[in-house]
């Protein structure tokens, strides 16, 4: 068995361990992806059929990876197991079992600006202005009570009466739940939330799903809701084979429905569990995991665990206190220059802040100074031209989905309009005049040829031949500006990420492209940025990555740990703490800590107190750099 060779001792043994329950306590770069993956090749090699087993992570990025290695293990021509986000899951089971619960085979999913747009329509109906309440806020609610397991029904009953805020999401939500219907839509929360009630309701579902998958395995479960530990639960429940991997010192999405209980309590909901610990980190200096322990013993709420590492010392962390958060920015900037003149890499370098609003500084200074940079959140899938071309794959595969008619009929314009349509839908065809009813017949004529090509067609060359025929690709193509050229590159990147399932047939390849846009995480971006250079992006879309040199921008009292998160609250200063854990465990050798005297928030300069963080650094470990960001000239 050559695949075990190289691994430590506890590693080894969480991949020879096949039976029963397991959690798997993993510290920061402790190689728990190659754990994982690696104990998915030994069940395979022990008999176990690729199909009973069922892997789920947290990204569509992670899944593409973990199916790739364990693809490469195998062999072209040998089956990969089922490796999904939960999300992903969701979609599955509801694909292939929905029926039983009125969901059509081939649903649309809403994403978050989908939703946000229908919920802002519906307010409008329901003459309930955006100042009174943003459609964000009220999507929000909704979300949380999905989250919950609530039904909306149930919300209804018990808010309808209640006060204004309540009355408003419940007349929202059962106004929202028609335009899904209406839509053959769910959105995000419903694919946790319907596959549970699928399997919770109906048992010989349930019966098949167990004997589908026989041996889950979860990773990152310490971002798992409270939902998605019940779904866990149920498909192991005849078998009683689950195999998770987690961090609690990295649990960072509470704020969106996760619980640390999940992780924490383990071995009460699986009895007999077996826990293995990984705390050997390959990733990074022996400086900076030691640094990581001394911030994270802090906490209180985590099981006991602390990193080692055989790598060099390495070099101390860089502390800098700038003027302002521009000086802070064109300090970054000018260290990024130097690193690079000495040979790094742009791509090995990350510069990380806490929340958005500091990434303007930021990409002015990186700008300035001419050094390359990605800007992650950019949100590929949510960019006009790319959801224009959706609504046109959408369409193909079921014309009747009328918001996706609308905006396919304008994209490229073609002289009709909201009117023309809404005709249409009332059975009004024969009132058109004669230039409207031709410009609709040309219209349904090219939804319906395509229609047919989505049947045998693979996913690629039907995107290929939906830019064709809508006359996306000409419309981009030929205006010929800068903008409209990217804009052009960016339709036809659509035809790559199809290409990733051009192994299924026709519409159900279409379909599983369809959902992985919809589904598309911030890291899922970064397998659609154009060139090279640093990387700039959250810390929690940052969550899983590693970069040899990581900047951490922001480092001040109120910033990071964030006001209204740190607060008095112990419990959320833990997560911020974690938060902060997760930032410094990306870099492999180099850590850079900045903060800033003065920082404008919304318009006003706030004097700014060190980050509380930083009083938990062992100092030994760390130094500061008193280098002024002074303006910087391009070579």
């Amino acid at each position: 068995m050559n695949y075990l060779e190289g691994l430590n001792e506890e590693q080894r043994r969480a991949v020879l361990a096949l039976n029963g329950p397991i959690s798997v306590l993993a510290g920061a770069g402790s190689g728990k992806t190659r754990v994982l993956i690696t104990r998915i090749y030994h069940l395979i090699c022990e008999g176990v059929p690729a199909d009973q087993i069922l892997a789920v992570t947290f990204t569509n990025k992670a899944a593409r990876e973990m199916r790739n290695r364990i693809r490469a293990m195998l062999g072209d021509d040998r089956a990969v197991p089922f490796i999904a986000t939960f999300h992903g899951l969701g979609r599955e089971l509801l694909e292939s079992h929905g029926k039983v619960i009125g969901i059509p085979r081939f649903f649309r999913v809403f994403d978050r600006d989908d939703s946000e747009k229908a919920i802002t329509a519906v307010l409008k109906a329901l003459d309930i202005g955006t100042k009174e309440l943003s459609p964000r806020s009220v999507l929000g609610r909704i979300s949380r009570a999905k989250g919950e397991g609530m039904r909306m029904s149930e919300f209804y009953e018990k808010y309808a009466h209640g006060s204004f805020g309540s009355r408003v999401v419940a007349e929202t939500w059962l106004q929202y739940e028609k335009v899904l219907a209406t839509e053959k839509a769910l959105d995000f929360d419903d694919l946790i939330a319907l596959p549970l009630r699928l399997l919770e309701e109906h048992a010989n579902v349930r019966s098949i799903a167990q004997d589908r998958w026989r041996y889950l395995h979860i990773d990152e479960y310490q971002d798992t809701s409270a939902l998605q530990g019940r779904l866990a639960n149920l498909l192991i429940a005849k078998h009683k084979n689950i195999f998770v991997v987690g961090d609690i010192d990295q649990t960072i999405y509470t704020w969106r429905g996760a619980t640390i209980e999940n992780l924490l309590g383990f071995d009460k909901t699986y009895p007999g569990a077996q826990t293995i610990i990984l705390a050997q980190n390959y990733r990074s200096t022996r400086n900076l995991v030691n640094a990581a322990n001394t911030v994270i013993e802090k906490n209180k709420n985590r099981k006991e665990k602390s990193s080692t590492t055989k790598n060099v010392a390495g070099e101390p962390i860089v502390i800098h206190l700038a003027r302002s958060a521009e000086d802070e920015a064109r300090w970054i900037a000018l260290k990024i220059r130097e690193l690079m003149k000495t040979g790094t890499l742009s791509e090995e370098v990350a510069v990380l802040f806490r929340t958005n609003f500091q990434s303007r500084a930021l990409e002015e200074g990186l700008l300035k100074a001419g050094v390359p940079y990605k800007l992650i959140g950019t949100r590929f899938f949510a960019r006009k031209e790319v959801k224009d071309t959706l609504a046109w794959v959408r369409l193909a595969l079921d014309p009747s989905r009328e918001a996706d008619k609308l905006r396919a009929a304008a994209n490229p314009s073609r002289g009709i309009g909201r009117v023309t349509l809404g005709k249409l839908a009332a059975g009004q065809r024969s009132v058109l005049r004669a230039g409207e009813l031709a410009r609709v017949e040309t219209f349904e004529r090219i939804v319906n040829e395509l229609s047919r090509d989505a049947l045998s067609l693979i996913p690629s060359e039907f995107v290929k031949l939906v830019v064709e025929k809508s006359g996306m690709g000409k419309m981009l193509f030929d205006e010929g500006s800068t903008e409209n050229r990217e804009r052009f590159e960016n339709v036809e990147e659509l035809a790559s990420v199809a290409a990733r399932h051009d192994t299924l047939p026709g519409r159900e390849g279409i379909a599983a492209f369809l959902a992985e846009a919809a589904l598309a995480s911030d890291q899922d971006e970064m397998d659609q940025g154009k060139g090279t250079g640093i990387t700039l992006m959250t810390v929690h879309a940052a969550k899983g990555l590693e970069f040899n040199t990581v900047f951490v921008s922001g480092m001040e009292e109120g910033l990071f740990p964030h006001q209204g998160m740190g607060g008095d609250n112990n419990r959320d200063k833990e997560e911020e703490r974690r938060l902060f854990y997760v930032a410094m465990t990306r870099a492999k050798e180099r850590l850079f800590l900045t903060l800033a005297r003065v920082r404008k928030i919304y318009g006003n300069d706030f004097a700014a107190e060190p980050s509380s963080f930083l009083d938990d650094l062992d100092r030994s470990l760390a130094v500061y750099d008193e280098t002024e960001g002074v303006d910087i000239h391009i070579d």
